[in-house]
């Protein structure tokens, strides 16, 4: 198997790979998983993709512009106040982050991050759900991802960019 890649930028052209991953990885309707990404405002000229050598796609980081409430209504009405506050800040959702079974443990999933890194920081944040029986969790908190919420489906991080995320993080420990 080819271990080298290259990092491209997506494009809504890109819709149908990402339903296909995503229904693949998380068992997910795949129905439904079209209607999420129709309706949860991808960002794709700030998601990647990864291609090896052959042409095929090796992982996916799907970024969005959906509001923390569209992933999490609970939050709504068990911390609004909290919810203001991350509202207030200018931020950015990974929707998802797939990295196909043979580059794992590699640096792919680095790299993609980094290759966005400097679009990022326009954000005061990055706001990353993961669902709890994900392996993801330690990878974010490892990035400086703090939690801020936890529902029945998810935890929900923020990633901080500025000053001012950093110190709604800190009133978060």
């Amino acid at each position: 198997m080819p271990m080298n890649y290259t990092l491209q930028r997506m494009a809504a052209t890109d819709a149908t790979e990402t339903v296909e991953w995503m229904t693949r990885q998380y068992g997910f309707d795949a129905a439904e998983v079209r209607d999420w990404v129709a309706h949860l405002h991808f960002n794709w000229q700030m998601s990647v993709k990864a291609v090896d050598e052959t042409g095929a796609t090796v992982g996916l980081l799907n970024m969005s512009d959906y509001r923390i409430e569209e992933e999490t209504a609970v939050m709504t009405r068990e911390n609004p106040g909290l919810l203001a506050r991350l509202n207030a800040l200018h931020y950015i959702a990974v929707f998802s982050f797939i990295v196909a079974e043979p580059f794992r443990g590699t640096r792919l999933n680095y790299d993609m991050v980094m290759s966005l890194w400097d679009d990022l920081k326009a954000y005061d944040f990055v706001f990353i759900p993961v669902m709890h029986h994900l392996k993801t969790h330690s990878y974010w908190k490892r990035w400086g991802a703090v939690e801020f919420f936890r529902d029945e489906m998810s935890v929900y991080y923020m990633l901080p960019l500025s000053q001012a995320a950093a110190e709604v993080a800190r009133t978060l420990g």
